[in-house]
């Protein structure tokens, strides 16, 4: 269970991130500033040669989840997020993906040909490819400018050996500027070096080794609104692009599910907004804020939505759901393709799985 700490403020003004240990939930120190957050991750390349495109020729933005299906049915396929269509290779015009690779990633050996969709369209096939991994970056450093330390803190840094500057597995807590849980992330923190803070009197800039995966580039506009504190209204996400849906839905999923066995009473009728579901992430945002208002999670997959259908995350079984404009989710939804590429219709998927929860549903 990931329990709402309370974040303390001083005359230095709001303090947004705390970092903790996780085995005693003792708070190393609290500040208001970090650098190294954000960044680009380490993205793996594809070369794909012989590429015959279907629908992708365009450089950029390719998809949030791009699946490399092989020709041999006996091999499962593999997922990139998050990926990059960097154009054509210059010498030899074959095919050029980046991304995150999975944790599976092909088969050891494998180069045979592929066939690409991003779980919406065939992007196109190749009759081989190669798996470039970038080169190893030297990491950036994690530092909490302005640091209030706790004396446990201080008496590590005083002592200064090599396992008293091991602050083993932490969190680094991130709240909003309303002093609202946010998020975290894990890290295992060793003390690179740390000197008093020009921020405040009795404050530390703490510059700290934490291999800690940043937070993409593209991500940051979604963060800074959602640091400002959780949305008011309703449809604040409607103009994002499917990849910053993605970055919103996640800090909604982050953010509540400290909130998971909160119930209400059955009974209750749903106004769902449809005009806006043109998209995945666009139809969990809307479900979310049927239910549960303004920046509220139900479910960010199939699976998380039979869970919330269970009684958690504000909703008590029977209960009825109008779907406005639902003609949008049917036209953006219906035709769909599985891992494996096979033809799979979403919207058919997400009635059946809402009356089954007990949710009746009112197409309108």
């Amino acid at each position: 269970m990931i329990r709402l700490v309370h974040v303390d403020r001083d005359h230095q003004g709001r303090r947004r991130y705390a970092l903790t240990d996780t085995t005693s939930d003792h708070v190393w120190g609290v500040c208001a500033e970090v650098e190294g957050l954000f960044g680009e991750p380490r993205r793996e390349t594809y070369e794909l040669f012989g590429w015959v495109p279907e629908s992708l020729e365009a450089r950029g933005w390719a998809g949030s989840r791009v699946w490399l299906v092989p020709t041999d049915r006996s091999l499962d396929p593999w997922l990139l997020e998050d990926v990059e269509n960097i154009g054509r290779h210059p010498g030899t015009g074959s095919l050029l993906l980046t991304g995150l690779d999975d944790y599976m990633g092909p088969p050891e050996g494998h180069r045979a040909s592929v066939r690409v969709h991003d779980g919406t369209k065939w992007l196109g096939s190749c009759r081989e490819f190669a798996r470039v991994l970038p080169p190893r970056r030297t990491a950036t450093p994690l530092v909490l400018r302005g640091l209030a330390p706790s004396a446990r803190l201080q008496r590590a840094l005083a002592k200064g050996t090599r396992r008293a500057l091991e602050l083993e597995e932490a969190r680094l807590e991130i709240h909003d500027d309303r002093g609202g849980r946010l998020t975290e992330r894990v890290l295992w923190p060793k003390v690179r070096t740390w000197h008093p803070s020009s921020r405040g009197t009795h404050l530390i800039d703490l510059e700290l080794d934490a291999d800690l995966a940043p937070v993409p580039g593209h991500a940051a506009p979604v963060w800074e609104r959602w640091f400002i504190g959780p949305p008011g209204t309703l449809g604040a996400w409607t103009a994002l692009g499917t990849r910053q849906r993605h970055v919103w839905l996640e800090l909604v999923r982050e953010r509540n599910v400290a909130f998971e066995g909160r119930g209400r009473r059955s009974g209750r009728t749903y106004l769902l907004d449809g005009l806006h579901i043109t998209d995945e992430p666009g139809l969990h945002l809307a479900l979310g804020e049927a239910v549960n208002g303004p920046g509220g999670y139900f479910g960010g997959c199939l699976d998380a939505l039979v869970d919330c259908l269970r009684g958690r995350f504000g909703y008590a079984a029977p209960g009825t759901l109008l779907w406005q404009d639902s003609a949008t989710a049917r036209e953006h939804l219906s035709h769909r393709l599985t891992h494996g590429g096979e033809p799979f219709d979403l919207f058919a998927t997400v009635l059946d799985i809402l009356a089954a929860g007990g949710m009746g549903v009112i197409l309108l």
